[in-house]
């Protein structure tokens, strides 16, 4: 076997196929189904189903063929995403995606109890809801335009525009259902 080759097995029939690194950009095809290799598998984090997308599709959006959700295919979209007041426009305002924005500061217990909370939610719903966070002492003047005055605080936006906040350390069930809510009807 020479070391340049590209082992890929088929997602078609599961043939290992060897591919030369040289002609590795020329959409290979199975020797024995014919399959495309360069499909990928995309699990549904909503439904559960597989997904066979082209790797040239990754970058449009895909959505489930069986129950319509966005597909997750970007790895940064199962983690909260650090805003600042210089980015908070750009990452919340302007989203594509309903956001939940959450105000804590380090030295806030409850904002410590709620921040792995979130970051499962991150996982678990990355392709319809972006969770963001927001050091508020770091932060002032985002703070002060959305009325922050204790922590923590869960902004809900839909489409840019603020539709609920949130005080205080909520249980787990009613923070997913306020988030489900965004959700449907963004």
């Amino acid at each position: 076997m020479n070391t340049d080759d590209i082992i890929i097995r088929c997602l078609n029939c599961g043939t290992k196929n060897r591919i030369p690194k040289d002609r590795f950009k020329e959409h290979p095809v199975c020797g024995r189904c014919h399959a495309t290799l360069d499909d990928m598998i995309i699990r549904c984090l909503s439904c559960g189903t597989k997904n066979r997308m082209p790797e040239n599709r990754l970058n449009a959006h895909p959505l489930c063929g069986r129950c319509g959700a966005p597909l997750v295919v970007d790895s940064s979209l199962h983690a909260p995403v650090e805003v600042t007041d210089s980015t908070f426009l750009g990452e919340v305002l302007t989203s594509s995606r309903s956001v939940l924005v959450d105000c804590w500061a380090p030295w806030c217990n409850p904002c410590r109890t709620l921040a792995p909370i979130l970051e499962e939610f991150a996982a678990k719903y990355g392709g319809g809801v972006k969770i963001a966070k927001m050091n508020v002492d770091e932060n002032p003047l985002t703070a002060q335009q959305f009325e922050v005055r204790n922590i923590p605080t869960m902004l809900l936006f839909r489409k840019g525009k603020l539709v609920n906040t949130l005080v205080g350390l909520l249980p787990k069930e009613e923070i997913e259902r306020h988030l489900l809510s965004i959700m449907e009807t963004s």
